[in-house]
């Protein structure tokens, strides 16, 4: 009796389940108004496809213990909407499921501006509400700089980010005047930790090929000696 009611304590206790989870992972999905309805389904489905990738499959099964996984969608500095709660991925099963999810999600916001500082506070926030897992990662995509309120900088001064990993994902579209800056920017103002990386899609079509890549790079187990990313030692 004691035994079970220990156990029935310890599974509604916050992060109960995830237990000797290798990799928190949170993809933070930029919906500001300058990303159009088409571009947004580009986005959506390149993650599903991206999840549901073979080789990103592969990596997400490569170790025993399991990945802790959450999406979220944000632009204004009020708007930032969560599509996948932290979800176990311990099986196939789960990380379809997952994938439905987010297929599933409506965009909820389409005319705020792109306010990077308070995406990226909201992670944190959700990192501690979430599962203590040994690695933590934020994966930030944009097709934008930050153009309201503070920029990332600060709020990785302001917000608990000490052993959370920030890697980006530019959408580099061939027409956009400041492509080269946009690059810069993600470079030095949102990199953040110990083997912070980059990777560049080339517009929304390329979303998915990025986004696989990145992921693959993520989730694959860490090799001592390798921790270097675009960045080098964090920051």
């Amino acid at each position: 009796m004691i035994r079970a009611l220990t156990f029935a304590l310890l599974i509604a206790l916050p992060g109960a389940g995830f237990a000797n989870c290798r990799l928190a992972l949170l993809l933070a999905l930029d919906v500001s108004s300058s990303v159009d309805p088409a571009e947004d389904r580009l986005q959506r489905g390149g993650v599903v496809a991206a999840l549901t990738a073979p080789e990103v499959v592969e990596a997400f099964f490569a170790s025993d213990q399991p990945v802790a996984l959450s999406v979220y969608e944000w632009s204004g500095r009020y708007q930032q909407d969560v599509l996948l709660h932290w979800t176990m991925i311990d099986g196939e099963a789960a990380l379809v499921a997952a994938a439905e999810r987010v297929a599933a999600s409506v965009r909820r916001h389409s005319d705020y501006p792109t306010a990077m500082g308070h995406a990226l506070g909201r992670g944190a926030r959700f990192f501690e509400e979430g599962p203590d897992c040994a690695r933590k990662t934020l994966d930030m995509a944009g097709d934008g700089q930050n153009n309201e309120g503070f920029g990332p900088q600060q709020a990785y001064g302001a917000f608990p980010f000490d052993d959370i990993t920030v890697n980006g994902l530019v959408v580099n579209a061939g027409d956009f005047e400041g492509e080269i800056g946009l690059i810069a920017f993600y470079r030095a103002e949102v990199l953040h930790g110990p083997g912070a990386f980059l990777e560049i899609a080339n517009g929304f079509a390329d979303y998915e090929r990025a986004m696989r890549r990145k992921l693959v790079r993520e989730l694959s187990p860490a090799v001592i000696g390798s921790l270097t990313g675009d960045k080098g030692p964090g920051r």
